[in-house]
């Protein structure tokens, strides 16, 4: 079955249903500000009538600030409806801002979709291949799209925030 959930002609988010009783979104725009408000609209309205949704983020190249708080915001809905929320898939630059906001640690996050409806979780490096994290004080150059940044393996980062917890 294919929906399509368009509140702005700018805007499509098609949408399949999966056996597992998922309904895996797949989305192709940015996760930013010019995008966050119809997404936001077009994703509650896809909690409202399937409360399991999957969003693939593996055609989006960037997210910022507004279009993290959607996913977050939508994750808590998706709670608050009985239902989840996964993403899966997403684009290694997406997987960079993910890891250096710290979000990976707040939303189910899956390697590819089938792992999103099977619920298996892969291993972060999975996830994040390069198993790095930019250097503190320069996470504005990474989410920018600057130039390579120095970066300190994620172990190392690990240990910081536990420290300074």
């Amino acid at each position: 079955m294919t929906h399509s959930a368009v509140h702005e002609a700018s805007l499509s988010l098609p949408c399949r249903a999966d056996r597992g009783g998922y309904v895996i979104a797949e989305l192709g725009a940015e996760l930013g500000l010019a995008s966050a408000p119809a997404l936001r609209e077009q994703l509650l309205d896809l909690l409202r009538a399937a409360s399991h949704l999957i969003l693939d983020l593996s055609a989006v190249k960037h997210a910022d600030a507004s279009g993290l708080a959607v996913l977050v915001g939508s994750r808590r809905r998706a709670r608050l409806l009985g239902g989840s929320l996964r993403l899966a898939a997403p684009s290694p630059e997406v997987a960079r801002i993910l890891s250096a906001t710290g979000m990976d640690q707040h939303l189910n996050i899956f390697p590819t979709v089938r792992a999103a409806i099977t619920g298996q979780p892969g291993l972060p490096e999975m996830i994040f291949p390069s198993a790095t994290v930019p250097a503190p004080n320069r996470i504005g150059g990474v989410i920018a799209g600057g130039a390579a940044q120095p970066a300190v393996p994620a172990i190392e980062l690990a240990t910081a925030r536990q420290a300074t917890a």
